[in-house]
């Protein structure tokens, strides 16, 4: 019985990058073997243990063979017969199939240390092709990787499993989970690149390529989810500025409730989680009004933040204001306009804020008229705040 660390730790340790995690592959062992030693097993689709100490992950090697559509059409061989070189062929990248031995040495049997050095991303065999999670996969490591570039022969095989259908067979939980950690990579533009050349981005998330159909503004959205990126800021964020029509003026009803309905159809398609849903609906009505916070009068900007619930929910605000920020430094010479829209809305929520609602109520003898009386108070107090 060998064991060996494959996968990501081993690449992760070449390139002087942190290792995470660690995955072992069992060579040359049963499960009744592995259960001899006190390993515990875990794997419904195939054997995986638990280490009886560590509490580690350790799989037997094995083979695929496919059996039907989408990534979860295969059936599993393991037996003491499978190489590691075998059980290395079934995975997806050459920097992703390589392993090390307890005493240290390297295996690498399809190149990945070679494309590790020419900063390439490139399939291991044809198999590749089975499995349409890993055109997402790619497509992740293109957005962590920033120096490397696709294979073109890997982004061939990538644009015909999605003229062949397989891309379609992905279910909407697995999509949103690859995209959520693409987008929270330094470079997540380098993803939506990689997803629209192969053609799945058109497949997978039709109403995010339906805002690159005018090239300027597809730019603009890269340039702005990447900056989001190098702020730190939360996937909602992330997600809430990749669907924004970053080009529509206040007051454009109709451009907003495309806007609206972009952001609502593609946060169902994935399923998103209610946060990113939220927040991208938030900023795909409201970014207009909030870019031009500037100029807008104390009753607008009132308005504008008993729309978005700024009081009850600030740190919702936070984000679309974030996101407006991200919009403003993708263009020249506009970091002076985020901080003054930024400061000017802040001043008025915090007006806002010091207006005691509650006293007002219990001093309006008209039930009708306390929304409009608590309308004019807050108003006012905008207005003092903004001189």
């Amino acid at each position: 019985m060998e064991i060996y660390v494959v996968g990501g730790a081993v690449r992760d340790e070449l390139l002087g990058l942190p290792v995470q995690d660690r995955d072992y592959v069992v060579v040359g062992a049963s499960p009744e073997d592995m259960l001899a030693r006190g390993y515990r097993p875990v794997g419904k689709d195939f054997p995986v243990f638990l280490h009886p100490v560590t509490q580690a992950e350790y799989a037997l090697a094995r083979t695929e063979r496919k059996t039907g559509p989408g990534y979860s059409g295969f059936a599993f061989h393991a037996d003491p017969s499978v190489t590691l070189e075998q059980d290395l062929m079934r995975r997806d990248l050459t920097i992703n199939a390589m392993a090390r031995s307890r005493e240290g040495g390297l295996v690498d049997p399809y190149g990945g240390q070679r494309d590790l050095e020419r900063r390439t991303l490139r399939h291991v065999s044809s198999a590749f092709a089975e499995d349409p999670v890993r055109i997402l996969r790619v497509a992740r490591f293109a957005a962590r990787f920033q120096d490397f570039s696709l294979a073109p022969e890997t982004l061939q095989l990538m644009s015909l499993m999605v003229d062949n259908g397989e891309a379609d067979h992905l279910v909407a939980e697995r999509v949103w989970q690859e995209l959520a950690r693409g987008l929270g990579e330094a470079a997540p533009s380098r993803m939506l690149r990689v997803l629209r050349a192969c053609g799945a981005l058109a497949r997978l998330l039709p109403e995010a390529e339906e805002i690159f159909a005018d090239e300027a503004a597809g730019e603009h959205v890269l340039r702005v989810i990447d900056l989001a990126a190098a702020a730190g800021l939360s996937i909602e964020v992330r997600w809430a500025c990749l669907l924004a029509d970053w080009r529509l003026p206040p007051g454009r009803a109709e451009g907003v409730a495309a806007s609206v309905s972009r952001a609502t159809l593609a946060s169902e398609r994935v399923r998103a989680p209610v946060a990113c849903r939220e927040l991208a609906i938030l900023t795909a009505r409201e970014h207009p009004w909030v870019q031009a916070a500037n100029h807008l009068e104390a009753e607008s900007l009132v308005a504008l933040l008993e729309r978005g619930d700024a009081l009850r929910r600030p740190e919702r605000f936070a984000g679309l204001v974030a996101a407006c920020g991200c919009h403003w430094r993708a263009q020249e010479d506009a970091e002076a306009q985020e901080v003054k829209f930024s400061g000017r809305l802040e001043k008025a929520c915090s007006a806002m804020r010091g207006v005691d609602a509650g006293a007002i109520a219990q001093a309006c003898p008209d039930r009708a008229a306390i929304a409009d009386a608590v309308r004019a108070a807050r108003v006012a107090a905008v207005r003092a705040a903004l001189g």
